[in-house]
């Protein structure tokens, strides 16, 4: 069996009643029969303006019904998606555009001065097209609902390949963003690694839909995190793959009340986020008022992307006993490196995972790294992984590596295995701070920054240093409201960490330190303490 998301989409509705929800937005449903023509419309309305198979269709939108939509008509008209982060400034959003080739773009209205803007230095462009309410679009523009409310919505009858491409790309923060290659059956295939080993995973299309008809039209779930992001773009597939209804948020900022509120008033039973960055807001606001929200229907809570602290989970628990915190360990290049599972029954350290059964852990000279040698070795997972960075040669053969005949895709993230094969993440080797000849992973030191009872958040960088080569340097954001005492917080960390690893300096700051999907910012972070220090 081989597997095509267009496929799996256009055979749905043989499994659904057409009434069941397939988006929620505020006070708006889109049911499944509604997606299905309305997919079917945008796919034809793509393709009948000039696009071919596998041409590039750009996303620029928040989370909202339409990213759901436009991506099944992508799906069915074998057009190659291409996510765009909303946060990036004009030229960031022409890189992504350009470097990706989109024939394509469906922007939210919001994002209309930013398009004009760039329209004229967009030649690869043939299509542009504008989610609005009752505006009319930019004159450049079609408007995306006559699109989608136009036709028939009949199948497109088209032959479909496990070859057609998705494109994830990277956030960019330890670099220029690269556009990750996935083929359809590849990431099929990761995804439905999980169940597999249940014993649970469909062979064939057929078996699937059956799976669907027993699930019912039940599930729903909310990615907390933006769409546009690998955490919440897998997790809105894989919803809608299996027939379930995608949640989203209304407010541009993230709104843990209205998270909760969403929670209560759609009955949702897993929510999508990455990190404390979503968890600890979250955690605030039933703290701040406890019992006010339902949260009975809500079986799991799921994490990627960054490190999930104990406490933060610890505390959620509080509230929600009855979830399954689950702490997934992944990348754009890699699903399934590993995840880790916090009941009320049982806890687990901070970045601590079960290795997935395709997964190893090779040191320096490509040998395995033993359990228990306390060894830092970089992680690697083979089987179904992407083809690569589009149109990036050199970078596609640095991290899609071929070791002893097997092809593994190995993005640089460095851990250490403990005896009973449980791995200890450490962080990205590019993050890696060298201090005098020792290595400092920034995750370790970060952890124990937070764990200080003022510090909401932090980060960790190397700057240069005349004595260490790299100084290592905190830089963190303090609760409101409070004293900052250097020397105590610097103390709070040597008490947990060697002295090595303790920051030479941390530095306050009244910025986010992370991108909107809640990954690190090292690169910016570097800058405002290179500035701080007199070293920019």
């Amino acid at each position: 069996m081989t597997w095509n998301f267009g496929d799996i989409l256009d055979a749905l509705p043989k499994a659904l009643p057409a009434d069941a929800p397939a988006f929620i937005h505020g006070d708006r449903t889109i049911t499944w029969g509604e997606t299905s023509r309305r997919s079917n419309n945008l796919a034809r309305a793509i393709l009948a303006r000039g696009a071919k198979p596998g041409d590039k269709v750009a996303f620029y939108m928040r989370n909202r019904p339409e990213y759901g939509e436009a991506l099944a008509a992508c799906f069915k008209g074998r057009l190659t998606h291409v996510n765009v982060n909303y946060r990036y400034k004009p030229d960031e959003v022409f890189y992504i555009f350009d470097d990706s080739d989109a024939q394509t773009i469906i922007y939210g209205s919001e994002f209309r001065d930013t398009v004009l803007q760039l329209k004229g230095r967009l030649s690869k462009v043939a299509t542009f097209i504008e989610i609005g309410e009752d505006d009319p679009p930019a004159h450049f523009s079609e408007r995306y609902e006559d699109l989608a409310a136009t036709g028939g919505g009949a199948p497109l009858g088209i032959e479909r390949s496990p070859d057609d491409l998705l494109f994830i790309y990277t956030g960019g923060t330890t670099g220029m963003p690269k556009g990750v290659m996935w083929r359809h059956e590849d990431m099929r295939e990761a995804q439905l690694d999980a169940v597999r080993r249940l014993g649970l995973a469909p062979e064939t299309l057929d078996a699937h839909l059956d799976l669907v008809r027993a699930a019912g039209p039940g599930s729903r779930t909310l990615p907390a995190c933006p769409m546009m992001h690998g955490t919440g773009l897998i997790t809105a597939i894989g919803c809608m793959m299996n027939g379930g209804c995608v949640v989203t948020l209304q407010n541009p900022s993230f709104d843990a009340d209205e998270l909760w509120s969403a929670v209560a008033r759609h009955r949702v039973q897993s929510i999508a986020l990455v990190g404390d960055a979503f968890a600890k807001p979250m955690l605030k606001a039933l703290d701040e008022q406890p019992g006010r929200h339902d949260t009975s229907s809500l079986v799991s809570v799921v994490s990627s992307g960054v490190m999930w602290s104990r406490e933060v989970k610890a505390g959620l628990l509080r509230h929600i006993p009855q979830v399954v915190l689950m702490d997934s360990f992944g990348a754009s290049e890699a699903l399934g490196f590993g995840s880790s599972a916090m009941t009320k029954d049982g806890e687990v350290r901070t970045a601590t995972f079960q290795i997935g059964p395709r997964c190893k852990v090779f040191d320096e000279d490509e040998s395995l790294v033993e359990p228990g040698s306390g060894k830092a070795g970089i992680i690697a997972i083979g089987g179904p992984i992407p083809l690569g960075y589009y149109k990036d040669p050199e970078k596609t053969a640095k991290t899609f590596r071929t070791i002893a005949g097997q092809r593994y895709s190995i993005p640089g993230d460095w851990c250490t295995v403990e005896i009973d094969g449980a791995m200890t993440l450490l962080g990205r080797g590019s993050a890696c701070i060298n201090t005098a000849g020792e290595k400092v992973y920034p995750e370790e030191v970060e952890e124990a920054l937070k764990t200080h009872p003022i510090i909401e958040d932090a980060l960790v960088v190397g700057v240069p240093d005349d004595k260490w080569g790299q100084a290592v340097t905190g830089v963190v954001v303090v609760a409101s409201g409070v004293a900052f005492d250097e020397d105590d917080v610097r103390r709070h960390v040597r008490a947990s960490l060697a002295g090595y690893k303790t920051p030479k300096r941390v530095l306050v700051t009244q910025v986010p330190l992370r991108a909107s999907n809640g990954k690190a910012d090292y690169k910016t972070v570097t800058e405002f303490a290179r500035r701080n220090l007199g070293l920019a």
